[in-house]
């Protein structure tokens, strides 16, 4: 498949989608960090770190007088271009600091260096990483990535109970500056590694809070229901990534990128590519279920699942969350009211690793959240008759 090119358009169709639809450019990363190249940013981060990192986890500093002692838990400072100043967790290797967290399965953030294969582990020397925080500094995007996904670990399993992407306790490799102004992101499941090009108008790195729990969501998809690529199953599978990206995005409650119902609207400068309250508003999105959604695009037959979350989660009609303000539409004109995002988001995932399989629909996707909100909240609850409401509302019945 050719690369997207860069007008919008073209982005809400293919943007954040799964290897499968990009294995032209899918490659295998290295499976060990002996294999790759340190990066080093000597002389090109823009600024010197002035606080002394700790080691943690691996007992004190050796008292010599030269900083904590080799091992992972180091904690560092870093200073991204979309979620402000943030700490990583990163190891020390005696000399040098690398973005590499032993604590969250030996998760590692590399620079692709604009290719599309391999990539070279970002080091530094004192464990203040990013510079400014603006993409004239490499290290900014690796900044990105690496936070979160350390949030998106932190979710799955704070949250969900999930020992992370695979539910096996393994860390994902990231690579940021994948290939030459590639305005996309991808997981690959072949090399268990997740891929952020840069925005060739601003030069930002896609790596935000959302696309980064989306796309690594795919893999959490992969492992358990396995939904396919096409038809009503990919709607529901790309849905699935935009609504579990969406809580991890809330979840990092983040003051620079705060928690909203838009999908990337801090990696491009014409707004949101998808949005959850009135999906259609993205000019490409279906709002409501219909019986030829399965022959369109992943992206616009997710539609209704995210309509749908939403309004279980916040309900219908106009209201403000985060100084955002949202005005929900329903398809028969019912008035729905909002179970929480919480316990939409433990129905859905309970559906998703519990009921639902690589071939289910819409029709059975209502009947595994009915299932799932059984389940955790009784058959009698509100919450199971608020499930069935909001995929009324969404033309499921």
């Amino acid at each position: 498949m050719t690369h997207p090119t860069s007008s919008r358009r073209t982005r809400l169709a293919v943007l954040l989608g799964t290897a499968a639809a990009l294995t032209a450019t899918a490659v295998t990363a290295p499976a060990t960090s002996a294999a790759e190249t340190p990066h080093g940013t000597t002389g090109t981060t823009g600024t010197t770190g002035t606080g002394a990192a700790i080691a943690i986890g691996i007992g004190p500093a050796i008292g010599t007088g030269i900083g904590p002692a080799p091992g992972p838990g180091a904690v560092g400072t870093g200073h991204s271009q979309h979620s402000g100043t943030v700490p990583l967790t990163t190891y020390f290797t005696g000399s040098a600091y690398q973005l590499r967290d032993t604590t969250r399965g030996n998760q590692r953030t590399l620079d692709a260096m604009n290719q599309t294969g391999g990539g070279t582990l970002f080091t530094d020397p004192d464990n203040d990483w990013g510079g400014t925080g603006t993409p004239a500094n490499r290290q900014s995007a690796g900044v990105d990535a690496h936070y979160a996904t350390a949030v998106t670990w932190d979710f799955y399993k704070g949250v969900l109970g999930r020992n992370g992407i695979r539910g096996d306790g393994t860390g994902v490799t990231s690579r940021v500056h994948y290939g030459s102004n590639y305005p996309n992101a991808f997981f690959d499941p072949s090399c268990f590694c997740a891929n952020y090009g840069d925005d060739p108008v601003t030069g930002k790195t896609l790596a935000t809070l959302d696309i980064v729990g989306h796309e690594l969501t795919h893999g959490v998809i992969a492992s358990t229901a396995g939904l396919t690529s096409a038809g009503e199953p990919g709607g529901l599978g790309e849905g699935t990534a935009d609504i579990l990206g969406t809580a991890i995005e809330f979840f990092a409650d983040n003051t620079t990128d705060v928690g909203d119902y838009f999908i990337g609207e801090r990696a491009f400068t014409d707004g949101p590519l998808r949005r959850m309250d009135h999906p259609s508003l993205d000019g490409h999105s279906r709002d409501y279920w219909s019986r030829d959604i399965g022959t369109l695009d992943p992206y616009a037959a997710s539609g209704p699942a995210r309509h749908f979350f939403y309004l279980l989660a916040e309900g219908s009609g106009p209201k403000e969350i985060n100084k955002i303000a949202y005005d929900s539409p329903t398809y028969d004109g019912s008035k729905l009211l909002g179970i929480g995002q919480d316990k939409a988001v433990r129905i859905w995932y309970r559906a998703l690793s519990t009921y639902m399989n690589s071939t289910t629909n819409y029709a059975r996707a209502r009947t595994a959240t009915l299932m799932a909100a059984a389940d955790l909240y009784g058959p009698t609850g509100a919450e199971y008759g608020r499930v069935a409401a909001a995929w009324a509302a969404v033309n499921v019945r």
